[in-house]
């Protein structure tokens, strides 16, 4: 095993910089994920790491080992892709073992790896079957099984389940963590998913146009965003943002009043922040309640535009003045919600969030603390 260090890492092509002054430190035998959109840089650091592409700047170490120059083959690291890019021609034995056989693994030691790594993955019973015999799950457990042979440091995963449906993807996020438990090895993964990247992974960096956002454990993302773009990326559904001014602030709380009047107690140390200035609430959906009277905390009066009925939940889509996008509520499946209902929500003061004109978040008095890490 191994872990990865990046001390500002940079790419670019020509005059388009991909990552910017990128610094971060995968431990030996962490579960390491990268989510951000679509053009933020995360396939390409993934690739960079690999050696697929080369960095234009900064320093790149494996297992404390200085890797810039080192080829893909060389730095102990095995990568999975999106497309299982198994030999159609060949049984999964041979599909599996085709990397040790170019290197000149003894074949009895290949037979041993193979069927070593065909019991982890449960496709020992399918080691005599071709690609077009399985399913989209088996196809993506021979790719992995291809990578455990090899017996890598380090494993590298780009966005491998986005090819499978949504049933099969929340049973391989269970054969992931199970994978990662047994082998105990450094694994990077990338994803857009973020529910993929909030149940697998030790800790996540959150990306965006090729600089790291945040990194932290799910809890820790999910309960301290350090800005707006890492709080509305976190957490489905996405949470509500609504502009407002900032009436008092000081290290033990802050009042805002929102666009049509209403006043919103938050629990944050906005002791840098300065009466009159703008700043944005931000709101979970399934931290709302509901109710008809008059008696919630921090009380908001909208009229529900859409429901979603989803058994376990019912999502509600309210209007509400000052939001760019209507005011979702994630209430109870039970909860009798109906279109053009007037409801008066409220959110404990403990669960706002609060962002002042740069996005920068104030701290929450009753966040999550990070725990001391492990000597």
């Amino acid at each position: 095993m191994a872990d990865v260090k990046l001390v500002r890492v940079q790419k670019a092509y020509g005059d388009v910089q991909v990552l910017r002054d990128i610094d971060l430190h995968v431990k030996d035998g962490e579960f390491m994920v990268f989510v951000g959109p679509s053009g933020c840089g995360k396939s390409t650091l993934l690739r960079s790491i690999a050696g697929l592409e080369d960095i234009t700047g900064g320093t790149l170490s494996i297992g404390g080992r200085v890797v810039n120059d080192v080829p893909p083959a060389e730095r102990g690291i095995a990568m999975v892709f999106q497309s299982y890019a198994l030999y159609p021609h060949m049984n999964l034995f041979d599909n599996m073992a085709f990397g040790l056989q170019l290197a000149k693994v003894p074949r009895d030691e290949i037979r041993r790896s193979v069927e070593q790594a065909a019991k982890i993955l449960h496709i020992e019973h399918l080691l005599d079957r071709k690609p077009k015999a399985l399913s989209g799950g088996q196809r993506q457990r021979v790719a992995i099984g291809r990578a455990i042979v090899r017996k890598p440091e380090v494993f590298l995963f780009d966005e491998p389940l986005s090819n499978l449906d949504a049933a099969l993807r929340v049973k391989m996020r269970y054969e992931f963590a199970k994978l990662h438990e047994e082998l105990k090895t450094t694994m990077i993964y990338v994803t857009h998913d973020q529910v993929e990247a909030m149940t697998l992974a030790d800790r996540i960096v959150v990306l965006s146009v090729g600089r790291i956002e945040q990194v932290g454990t799910p809890l820790q993302l999910y309960e301290q965003p350090d800005n707006l773009f890492v709080a509305g990326f976190i957490g489905s559904p996405r949470m509500n943002f609504l502009n407002g001014e900032l009436l008092r602030g000081d290290a033990t709380g802050a009042d805002v009043k929102l666009a049509n009047g209403d006043v919103v107690r938050c629990a944050v140390d906005a002791s840098r922040a300065q009466a009159g200035m703008k700043v944005t609430l931000g709101v979970r959906p399934e931290h709302l309640t509901v109710g008809l009277g008059s008696d919630r905390e921090n009380p908001l009066h909208a009229k529900v535009t859409f429901v979603e009925a989803l058994g376990s939940s019912t999502q509600a889509y309210c209007d509400y003045p000052g939001t760019d996008e209507p005011l979702t509520c994630q209430l109870d499946g039970r909860t009798p919600i109906q279109t053009g209902q007037a409801l008066t929500l409220g959110v404990p003061a403990a669960w706002c969030y609060l962002f002042d004109a740069d996005g920068r978040a104030f701290p929450r008095r009753f966040a999550l603390q990070p725990q001391a890490e492990a000597a």
